[in-house]
Order: C-alpha cells, then sequence, then structure tokens
C-alpha cells in the first residue's frame, strides 16, 4: 500500500464514519433540513481562510514548481467558485456568515494552523489530504443525482466530485506520498498523528452538523 492508504486504514473507523454519514445521506438525498445545511455551510465557511493559508503555505514548501501548480490552480477554485457558493448558497438559506466557531469548527482550525506554523511541508499535506480525499470520498457516489438537488446541496456535491476534483486528491496524496519516502520514524510517528486527528475531527464536525449547529441570524 502506499502511505497514504495506510494512513487511512489506521484512521479506518473515523474515516468510514465521516464518509458515510447520515448528515451527508440526508444532504444527498435532499431531506436534509435547510436550518441544519444553513448550520452547517455557516459554520464550514469559517474554515476557508484558515485553509487558503494552509494550502498557500504548502504551495510555497513544495519542491518544484511542477508540485506547486496544481496546488495553486486549487486555490484558484477556493478563493473563486467555491467562494462564490458559499455566499450564494447563505443567501439563499437566508442566514448571514456565522459570527463565532462551535468547538468542532475551531479544534479544526488549530489543526489547520499549527501544520501551517510548522513549516513542514508535510504535516501541512496531512491535513489538505484528510479535508480533501474524506470529502471526495463521500460526494462521488451522490454525484449523478446532484443536478437534480436544490442548487446549495446540488453544488456542494459537485464540487466534491468528477475528475477535476479527483485530480487535485491524487495530486495532494502523491505530494505526501514521496514527503513519506523522505522521514524517519519519528517524523512518520508525528505526520499518522496529526492524519488521524484530522479524520477524527472531520468525524466529530458532520456529528455535530447532524445534531445541528446553531444557527446565527
Amino acid at each position: 500500500m502506499t502511505a497514504t492508504q495506510t494512513l487511512k486504514a489506521r484512521a479506518a473507523d473515523d474515516w468510514h464514519a465521516a464518509t458515510t454519514h447520515d448528515f451527508t445521506t440526508a444532504l444527498a438525498s435532499g431531506a436534509l433540513e435547510p436550518e441544519k445545511m444553513a448550520g452547517y455551510l455557516q459554520q464550514d465557511y469559517l474554515f476557508v481562510e484558515g485553509f487558503v493559508r494552509l494550502l498557500a503555505a504548502a504551495v510555497a514548501e513544495a519542491p518544484t514548481l511542477g508540485d506547486a501548480v496544481p496546488g495553486a490552480r486549487f486555490l484558484g477554485l477556493i478563493c473563486g467558485p467555491e467562494n462564490t457558493y458559499f455566499l450564494r448558497a447563505l443567501a439563499a438559506l437566508d442566514v448571514p456568515q456565522a459570527g463565532s466557531a462551535a468547538p468542532e469548527t475551531r479544534a479544526f482550525q488549530e489543526l489547520m494552523d499549527a501544520s501551517r506554523r510548522s513549516g513542514r511541508y508535510e504535516l501541512m499535506l496531512a491535513v489538505l489530504v484528510v479535508a480533501e480525499w474524506t470529502y471526495l470520498d463521500w460526494a462521488t457516489p451522490f454525484a449523478p443525482r446532484a443536478e437534480a438537488l436544490p442548487f446549495w446541496f446540488g453544488e456542494w456535491i459537485t464540487l466534491h466530485s468528477g475528475e477535476g476534483f479527483a485530480g487535485v486528491v491524487a495530486h495532494l496524496r502523491g505530494q505526501l506520498d514521496a514527503a513519506w519516502e523522505t522521514l524517519d520514524a519519528p517524523a512518520r510517528d508525528e505526520v499518522a498523528e496529526v492524519f488521524t486527528r484530522a479524520v477524527a475531527l472531520e468525524r466529530a464536525f458532520f456529528d455535530a452538523a447532524w445534531a445541528g449547529f446553531p444557527v446565527t441570524r
């Protein structure tokens, strides 16, 4: 197995729970209550600034220009179509941007920030791979039904599925697989710890979303 496959296997229980969650199943069926989707999007939008900073730092640390370009292109997607989606969806659901982060949101924000501040490419990649690969895994099975859903459901699925997004995930995984080969045992343990922590936090975020984040009005 590749390094990323091994890391995923180590976090198998949380990975399965996060990628086959009742929340995403309800979202993809169109049955998710608007209030829960509104709360979820308010909290998820709070990740964007930290995610952009983390991805930009990873682009800066990439070994070569060829390694950096796919991440730089992905930055454009996050800052363009995905950012616009959030603004349109929040407006359609008649809620503003959230004023404060829930505990589950803050925990992931802190992990992103810590990995960025470490200056270590492999730790940045560990968080980025989890954040994007888990979303690819849950969204891909629902891609065929996305167009039939209200856009705040359907476009969220489309943004996280398809050949283009799968290519982003493959690139990030490939970068982490390559970096892994250069690491000694203690560094590999640190990567595994960050990766496993990120998966657990993804699961916790979906659990909280399913319970219902308080909606800012």
